[in-house]
């Protein structure tokens, strides 16, 4: 009974969220599509963005709350039991693998940012977003280098998450982000940025060939968090076994 009121609970607290997400993203969008805004509207929308993400954020508190009480709960049930509890590790494991749970542990930080002004000519446009397969291809280098977590811009990165441009910025995981990009990654450390460093490899292209400004340093203890988008399967099943 506990369990399920939990779950009820976290339930209504995504629903209530997503409401705000989509009033935030529709104010928004019709601020983009009206055109002139007067000064007085925008300093509205500006109280009344804040706000939201105010409420956003205290929303995704009391979730991250209300899924550590239930975590605990588990927990606590499965050590009644070693069936149980050996499930509750595997569960665990796979949530972590599929990046539903936060993270942590040594690896390399990579910060990604603009060329310095000088060397910057033309229009405002981001050269790393006009770029921005640089950045898959920073993600695919650290995942064939067996990564277990990597982040953009602590967006957990998952089979799902989305890279894509739009108007200037990248939007992650539905979000949108300017620059600079902020890639972690946790795994064995050296690994990791040896094989960035590779000569005449992606980093020296990017720094190079975009004149873009990179910073890798290794760190002992890196925090990711987890991917907070739930997947619906609507068309992909597991595959029945045929018995013989």
């Amino acid at each position: 009974m506990k369990d399920t009121k939990s779950k009820v609970a976290i339930i209504l607290v995504c629903i209530v969220l997503g409401a705000i997400l989509a009033i935030q993203f529709k104010t928004v969008e019709n601020t983009v599509g009206s055109g002139v805004i007067s000064t007085q509207r925008t300093q509205q929308l500006a109280i009344d963005y804040k706000k939201l993400q105010d409420e956003r954020d205290s929303m995704r508190n009391e979730l991250d709350n209300l899924e550590s009480k239930l975590k605990q709960y588990e927990k606590g049930e499965a050590e009644k039991d070693v069936y149980l509890e050996n499930l509750y590790k595997d569960i665990e494991k796979y949530r972590i693998l599929a990046g539903y749970e936060d993270v942590q542990g040594p690896g390399i930080v990579i910060e990604i940012n603009e060329p310095p002004a000088e060397l910057v000519y033309g229009d405002d446009s981001s050269i790393i977003v006009d770029n921005y397969d640089f950045l898959l291809q920073v993600i695919s280098v650290i995942n064939a280098t067996d990564a277990e977590a990597i982040s953009i811009n602590d967006q957990r990165y998952t089979s799902f998450t989305e890279i894509v441009p739009a108007a200037g910025h990248l939007e992650i995981n539905g979000t949108s982000f300017g620059p600079p990009f902020v890639i972690k990654a946790i795994g064995k450390a050296d690994d990791l940025e040896n094989s960035l460093r590779i000569k005449h490899g992606l980093i020296w292209r990017m720094e190079n060939l975009l004149n873009l400004e990179i910073h890798i340093k290794q760190e002992p203890n890196i925090v990711i968090p987890k991917y907070r988008k739930i997947k619906e399967f609507r068309y992909a099943k597991p595959v029945e076994e045929i018995s013989n």
